[in-house]
């Protein structure tokens, strides 16, 4: 059967004002459900190490090996979503995401469930960037921020419930069961979309430039790796790995860069010329990087310091994930009548607020100032990710959506390692140098945390700074669309 009779060419949208397009509802919920299963294995570590008698750190692996894929394949995305339908892309991403899904219920050994977790990435990977495109294409510029609200629950909200959804699912039975909980939703999610989604755009035609496509992949990958490598590796193997990636990264801007010459670039640096984009970029990869080095550091503190169980640590801080999701869709609202700046900047600085207030944490702090600080700081990044996102991706003509949100997609994956990365070397480092003092070891732990918390709060200023530097809007239509050469 021909590609054109599964594929119906793209016919022009025109959704009606002040009303979400029912292509956008169906590609947030299958994002939310996809990116929910990034963070779900965290709490199941305990059961797989006695199940597949593995050590914690063949265990980690299950996450790392999600995130890596992640950051060697959404590269990628940018040039793929140009060269397909909307159908296909989706048919490709949740198709697999079923079979690494299914693949990971009947998984027999860590090998075969290794495997099932890299091609669930790999259909995560395209989700994330088909469901940023595909907004920015048929929603009008007036409603943009309401509907980027319902996006911030997918890409924000999913990662942070995901260690609670399976710390509840993991009282009922084994780690096989968070994946069986999963097959039927996103089975169910799938098919819906296939009968409900149409094409919003014409595929272009194009060959794929294999070197930028291995160089993008080591390049990331290799740099996400050697960040995770910095949790009790050997850190001058670490550097030397994100060294190498970093490196490679640089050969591959070289090489897009010589392509944008051509009109082929696997992925299409032009965007960056446009400062708005820029400064939301280096905005969200900030925040990203306090956000993730909080949800690390907090349930740590509170498991490891003051003795919480999982359930519990999940229990604290879901109010803190609801508040994000739930506000996301009322940001969008304010965006969209006030602009960007009324929200940011009070976004920003609630984050350090937040930050700050978590640089006290003791022994003895009061759980409900705890809760109050992890929802000051949900609610500060529900009021900073929705007009940033939309603010950025809005400064870039329309040819090159798609390489925008690859980029930004990119972007979080390599800040998300580099936040972990940064804050339990910090956090190591400061609680083996007053364990060797003769500090006890809960107290050594507490130490190293502040630490790194304060260095979470140090980061907020930079967020603090570009919240100052964004407008209230994106530049004119007339401006962004000109075509870059």
């Amino acid at each position: 059967m021909s590609s054109r009779l599964l594929d119906p060419p793209a016919e022009p949208v025109a959704p009606a004002a002040g009303r979400t397009p029912p292509v956008i509802r169906l590609l947030v919920l299958a994002t939310f459900v996809v990116i929910l299963n990034e963070t779900i294995m965290i709490n199941a570590i305990p059961r797989l190490m006695i199940a597949l008698s593995i050590t914690e750190q063949t265990a980690q692996w299950l996450s790392t090996a999600f995130m890596l894929t992640m950051a060697a394949v959404i590269p990628i995305t940018g040039w793929f979503l140009q060269r397909v339908t909307t159908r296909r892309a989706y048919t490709v991403a949740m198709g697999l995401f079923l079979l690494g899904t299914a693949l990971a219920i009947v998984a027999p050994t860590f090998e075969v469930l290794l495997g099932a977790r890299i091609i669930q990435a790999s259909g995560t990977a395209v989700m994330m960037p088909l469901l940023m495109t595909t907004l920015m294409r048929v929603v009008p510029e007036e409603d943009r921020g309401r509907v980027m609200g319902n996006v911030t629950l997918a890409i924000s909200v999913a990662p942070a419930m995901g260690p609670t959804v399976s710390g509840v699912i993991l009282q009922f039975g084994s780690w096989r069961l968070l994946f069986a909980v999963v097959l039927p939703i996103a089975a169910l999610i799938t098919w819906q979309g296939l009968k409900r989604l149409e094409n919003v755009e014409t595929p272009e035609a194009g060959a794929i430039d294999w070197f930028s496509v291995v160089t993008a992949a080591a390049g990331f990958g290799g740099l996400v790796y050697g960040l995770s490598r910095f949790e009790g590796g050997d850190i001058r193997v670490a550097a030397a790995i994100v060294a190498a990636g970093l490196i490679t990264i640089g050969v591959f801007v070289v090489r897009q860069l010589s392509l944008q010459k051509r009109g082929t670039p696997l992925l299409d640096l032009r965007t960056l010329r446009h400062r708005t984009f820029t400064v939301a970029l280096i905005m969200m990869a900030v925040a990203f990087m306090a956000m993730l080095g909080s949800m690390i550091l907090l349930p740590l503190y509170l498991q490891s310091v003051r003795g919480l169980s999982a359930l519990e640590t999940g229990l604290l801080v879901m109010p803190g994930g609801l508040a994000m999701g739930l506000l996301g869709p009322t940001v969008g609202r304010l965006f969209d009548k006030f602009g960007g700046r009324v929200l940011v900047i009070p976004g920003a600085v609630g984050i350090m607020i937040a930050l700050s207030g978590f640089t006290q944490v003791s022994m003895t702090m009061p759980y409900w100032q705890l809760l109050a600080l992890h929802a000051l700081l949900s609610v500060s990044l529900a009021a900073t990710f929705t007009p940033v996102f939309t603010l950025g991706l809005g400064a870039v003509p329309s040819h090159l959506y798609s390489h925008g949100s690859s980029i930004l997609s990119t972007l979080q994956q390599v800040a998300a390692a580099f936040g972990t990365a940064l804050v339990i070397t910090v956090m190591s480092t400061r609680a083996d140098s007053l364990k060797e003092a003769g500090t006890t070891d809960v107290l050594a732990a507490l130490g190293g945390m502040q630490v790194a918390f304060i260095i979470g709060a140090a980061l907020s200023v930079i967020v603090v700074i570009t919240a100052v530097l964004l407008p209230s809007r994106a530049p004119q239509t007339s401006e962004v669309r000109a075509p870059a050469h």
